[in-house]
């Protein structure tokens, strides 16, 4: 049961160069001022570094650990010299993100699509202002494109006229393949974020656990409020964004709202126990809601633990 009140004809319509570039050009603006002005300090503190690389060497001193001796050292001078690590601030991050055709979706708000961008883009400078490298990979029930991790505006720039004008080969959703495809193709330990509205009737569970034993997954819904809940407006044709197929819904019976309410509370009850059992940080955001707030309050609860 996946069906969605059919978007408007000219949001399917692909932008041309100019309005490509203009709305390129804001979603810079408007994302990189939150990553530098807002952002920053949260997005620091809360994705870490998590490995240790080599600083210097120095004389031991009492209490220092045994295990860090730099033998080789310690045998030219004649006196016991320690190897001493920093903590690696620089990272990888990977943003794998829903290009199935539910994005397309925007009854209460601007499209899921848009927000995913600007979801992404603001992720994107973020990473670049801690001088992390950041890829993207673009997936449906297929994975349709793999973006190399690199840094740079100029990288930055390209990523969100990806997010902005990509036209993925296929509709349906598979979170589950993504997971997978990710985690073979990235063989060091990276920062990941999994946007998706997640109506995906297939049992991602397993990928995902696996996905955030080896990296570090969090995940962000984007989601549109008459996904969760439909309107009483009486004989209501719809469509299956990722499927084409049409119905005609009656929207004024109570058992058919009520048929679909219980079905987006069970979906979101699923979703909800599966990033709880991973152990999966996730923020769910509606696009008639400011994503900033929901953003500032994933980075703060990371970054106490």
């Amino acid at each position: 049961m996946r069906y969605f009140i059919p978007p408007p004809a000219d949001s399917l319509i692909p932008m041309d160069a100019n309005e490509l570039l203009k709305k390129i050009r804001k979603i810079e603006i408007k994302t990189k001022g939150l990553s530098q002005n807002i952002f920053a300090g949260e997005y620091h503190s809360a994705f870490k570094g998590r490995g240790m690389t080599f600083s210097e060497v120095r004389e031991y001193q009492y209490g220092d650990d045994i295990r860090d001796i730099d033998w080789n050292v310690t045998a030219r001078s004649r006196n016991p010299h320690i190897k001493v690590y920093e903590e690696e601030r620089e990272m990888t991050v990977m943003l794998l993100v829903d290009v199935s055709g539910s994005r397309n979706f925007g009854a209460m708000g601007e499209q899921k699509r848009l927000m995913i961008a600007e979801i992404a883009a603001t992720l994107a400078f973020s990473a670049i202002q801690n001088n992390d490298k950041i890829g993207m990979i673009f997936f449906s029930d297929h994975v349709e494109k793999f973006i190399p991790p690199k840094k740079g505006r100029r990288h930055i720039l390209f990523l969100i006229r990806e997010l902005l004008d990509f036209t993925p080969e296929h509709t349906g959703t598979d979170i589950s393949l993504a997971l997978r495809y990710m985690t073979d193709a990235l063989k060091k330990r990276c920062t990941t974020f999994l946007i998706s509205d997640f109506i995906d009737s297939g049992d991602y569970y397993r990928a995902l656990s696996i996905a955030n034993n080896k990296h570090d997954v969090t995940a962000i819904q984007v989601y549109d409020r008459r996904d969760a809940q439909l309107p009483d407006v009486g004989l209501m044709r719809v469509q299956d964004l990722e499927t084409g197929a049409l119905r005609w819904v009656n929207t004024s019976s109570g058992r058919v709202r009520k048929a679909f309410n219980k079905w987006w509370y069970e979906r979101q009850q699923v979703m909800t126990d599966r990033f709880n059992r991973c152990g999966v940080d996730y923020a769910s955001i509606a696009t008639d809601e400011d994503y900033v707030k929901s953003l500032m309050g994933l980075f703060k609860k990371r970054g106490v633990r």
